[in-house]
């Protein structure tokens, strides 16, 4: 397994595994202590594992933590997912920056996502299990919801979408959201 750095979001990596293949399927490492560890990430901070199963068009985000925020690593573990990160860490160099990966179930990569930065995807497959190790216990009185489609941020999402939250659906674009200090 091997640590990337992301140049357009400061402190976001990802973490490509060396799967073994054969006539059976393939074996890799998603996790590696030691590897986390050579970035200056503590692996014992993470806390919590979640999975969520999204249908082809699907789109859940843009998601954040207000408070403290939340580091994650985010896996596509079956499929295909077309995912999102934006920095709003006010003092980050790459503030604002947005950047976007294709995750997949073929590779198991592993997008490290810092505290600060909100996130979101979309399934690009008929399933797409997504798999988040999160650094803090989720406290729903800290969730804060950015339009997936603010104009200022110019997603590119990849499909049309066939299902969102209500909550995802009337979210407030980026300036309401960094007006009342959210993000």
């Amino acid at each position: 397994m091997k640590a990337i750095e992301v140049p357009a979001i400061t402190g976001a990596y990802l973490f490509e595994p060396t799967p073994y293949a054969d006539e059976r399927g393939f074996f890799c490492r998603t996790f590696d202590a030691d590897v986390v560890r050579s970035v200056g990430l503590d692996p014992d901070a993470f806390v919590q594992d979640s999975l969520s199963r999204s249908v082809r068009g699907v789109l859940r985000g843009l998601h954040l933590r207000s408070g403290k925020g939340e580091a994650k690593l985010v896996r596509c573990s079956y499929g295909k997912i077309f995912d999102v990160v934006v920095d709003l860490r006010p003092h980050s160099p790459t503030y604002r920056a947005v950047a976007s990966f294709e995750l997949s179930g073929e590779t198991q990569t592993t997008l490290y996502i810092p505290a600060g930065c909100a996130h979101g995807f979309q399934a690009l497959t008929e399933t797409a299990d997504t798999s988040y190790r999160i650094d803090r216990p989720h406290d729903p009185s800290e969730d804060v919801t950015i339009a997936f489609d603010d104009p200022e941020l110019a997603i590119p999402w990849p499909l049309p979408i066939t299902s969102m939250s209500r909550r995802d659906r009337e979210a407030p674009g980026l300036a309401e959201v960094l007006k009342h200090g959210e993000g």
